[in-house]
């Protein structure tokens, strides 16, 4: 007799009652009931152990959803609706620095992100490999940038001012200006060497207050900035990716923060900026770091800086010029236009070791032209470490 599925445990009930009366066979009564011996023995041994008459579950069998489980998921929901910027891999670091335990994969909390509707498929998309490159040290290379307008809350323009040392990706300086004058750059600079030291070089761009769009070449920041000792090098037009971890600071900020929240008016803007750069430096995971910090790996420069821009001395060897008001310097009967930039400043002029129709323009440690009295014009407008700088060979000029 089949087993139909409204008596069915009724019908095995009974089965068993008979296999134990031993009246018939165990492999007869197996036969009358229309299943096979392994079937009878299986409902048998359920019934001695207790487990009664019921299926068991068909689906595979998993240990049930603990309470730890579901408050982990919550901690990482939570966590992701506070930066929801950002992925699993840098979730689940953060989370690990705050002390949290026993969380699953970067697979699962991915899952976790996508049922729970908190990830979108160009999130997917967004990280791309990228081959880096960083100098050794912490304050060898800066990187300074804006990461052009957006429009606040009240319809003021917000010029977000970034300043990122290249080694660490440690952001020194995340500022809301209301423009990208000087006067206004030139301050924030000012506050950040005080508090971090200096750098040995600066990558920008070579727009103002970076560079000058003349034929001069130079800008007045660039020269104040070489007046303090450091080198000024600018990307090349149409580059943007050489200030890579200026470039990252600013898109982060754009992807995790402004995507969400854009801020009313400056005041705001500037209290956003403020604690994004804290979480940016001491909290947000990078991989470029190994999913380490900032912080970790920046340390304030060894070179101080001075308010007062200290004397120079040339060696005495060669010829030195001053520039003048209109930005001319004169040598050998000739007149040159060099910068207006530089007027009123002396300028030794070094003879090549290979050519003795040229003369290297050099300014405190910098070689900042190239002077070819023979075809009477300047050129290479632009600056150099006169040692040590890894873009020209050494001795090129005379001491």
């Amino acid at each position: 007799m089949p087993w139909e599925a409204k008596t069915v445990e009724m019908t095995r009930e009974e089965f068993i009652n008979e296999v134990i009366a031993h009246h018939k066979s165990k492999a007869k009564l197996c036969r009358e009931y229309g299943i096979s011996r392994p079937t009878g023995d299986k409902w048998l041994k359920r019934y001695k152990n207790g487990e009664g008459f019921k299926d068991r579950s068909h689906r595979p069998f998993k240990e049930p959803p603990n309470k730890t489980a579901t408050q982990t998921e919550q901690v990482i929901v939570e966590r992701r609706q506070q930066e929801p910027g950002l992925g699993a891999v840098k979730l689940k670091r953060i989370l690990e620095n705050e002390g949290k335990q026993g969380l699953p994969s970067h697979s699962t909390i991915n899952n976790i992100l996508k049922r729970n509707h908190l990830i979108r498929a160009e999130d997917s998309l967004a990280a791309k490999p990228t081959v880096r490159f960083e100098h050794e040290y912490p304050n060898q290379m800066w990187q300074a940038d804006f990461k052009g307008h957006y429009q606040l809350g009240n319809g003021d323009r917000c010029h977000p001012l970034s300043i990122v040392d290249d080694c660490s990706r440690y952001c020194l300086c995340a500022d809301p200006k209301m423009n990208e004058r000087r006067e206004g750059v030139q301050l924030s600079f000012e506050r950040v060497l005080r508090e971090y030291g200096q750098p040995r070089i600066l990558l920008c761009d070579n727009g103002n207050p970076w560079g000058a769009v003349q034929s001069s070449g130079f800008s007045g920041f660039e020269l104040w900035l070489m007046d303090h000792g450091i080198l000024v090098m600018h990307i090349r037009p149409g580059r943007p990716r050489t200030q890579g971890k200026v470039e990252r600071f600013n898109g982060s900020y754009k992807a995790e923060r402004l995507r969400f929240h854009i801020p009313y008016d400056m005041q705001e803007a500037k209290q956003n900026l403020m604690e994004y750069q804290e979480f940016y430096n001491h909290i947000r995971p990078h991989h470029a770091l190994g999913l380490d910090v900032p912080a970790k790996h920046y340390q304030v420069s060894e070179v101080a800086f001075h308010e007062e821009i200290e004397e120079w001395k040339y060696s005495g060897n060669n010829e030195v010029r001053k520039i003048k008001s209109s930005g001319y310097l004169t040598f050998g009967g000739q007149g040159y236009y060099f910068s207006e930039a530089f007027r009123g400043r002396e300028i030794e002029l070094r003879q090549s070791t290979s050519n003795r129709d040229l003369f290297y323009l050099c300014y405190r440690e910098f070689r900042i032209g190239r002077l070819d009295v023979k075809n009477r014009v300047i050129t290479s407008r632009k600056a150099y470490l006169i040692h040590g700088d890894p873009r020209i060979g050494e001795d090129v000029c005379r001491g």
